[in-house]
């Protein structure tokens, strides 16, 4: 039931949020195991998309920004001047995929500055994609824990930035975000369809309990749609 499908989007937008987590919709799998196991299906669900979006003749042409993989310990802390995200783009540029950007939080802030993946992110959309015709699609970003204020805005400001400044920017392309227990169920969406919350009610069935045309948060999902369906 559930595939990927990348519509032709509006060449007004340039940024897109693609969520699924296809394990959790068959398995229950916990710690380690499960973030391993996910990673490797996700970076199959990675190369699909690829092979599906992007045409043979510009494979070739498929590269790494080296600054996303590789970034400079002291460009990012300032010891020497900062390389620019636009720097790393050619002008032939036209799509850019980020898998998995995330926030390391198992950095000590007393010794050095948290680095989150996300605020890279960001960077390379305002200088490389913004007023051009360049797409910038996020892949399983670490987006939910951002927008439900998980990470405390006191201790790290510039990442609940993102909600007002960097988030709301974006189109969710295709989300799926399953929620376990007695009351479970998934929050799914396929643009440029509605958000739907669903319930398995057998193998590979489910039933459309609610939907609307904005994101409801997880926590209303978790604690009033689900209980109340």
């Amino acid at each position: 039931m559930f595939q990927f499908h990348f519509f032709g989007l509006s060449p007004v937008l340039s940024l897109f949020q693609s969520k699924w987590k296809l394990i959790h919709l068959t398995r229950y799998i916990t710690g380690d195991g499960e973030g391993g196991i996910e990673m490797t299906e996700s970076m199959q669900l990675i190369r699909e998309f690829c092979d599906r979006f992007i045409s043979s003749e510009k494979v070739t042409r498929t590269r790494i920004l080296d600054y996303l993989t590789k970034p400079s310990f002291f460009e990012d802390f300032g010891f020497v001047e900062k390389i620019k995200m636009s720097d790393r783009v050619k002008t032939g540029d036209e799509l850019f995929l980020v898998g998995y950007p995330y926030f390391n939080v198992n950095v000590s802030r007393l010794l050095l500055p948290c680095i989150s993946e996300m605020l890279v992110v960001e960077e390379l959309y305002k200088e490389a994609v913004l007023n051009t015709e360049r797409k910038l699609i996020i892949f399983n970003g670490e987006l939910d824990r951002i927008r439900s204020g998980y990470y405390p805005s006191f201790f790290y400001p510039k990442l609940a930035a993102l909600t007002k400044s960097f988030l709301p920017m974006m189109e969710t392309v295709y989300y799926i975000h399953n929620f376990k227990g007695r009351n479970g169920g998934t929050l799914f969406r396929c643009y440029p369809g509605l958000w739907k919350v669903l319930r398995r009610v057998g193998n590979r069935k489910y039933v459309c309990l609610h939907q609307q045309n904005s994101m409801p948060s997880l926590k209303e999902v978790a604690l009033e749609i689900l209980p109340s369906a």
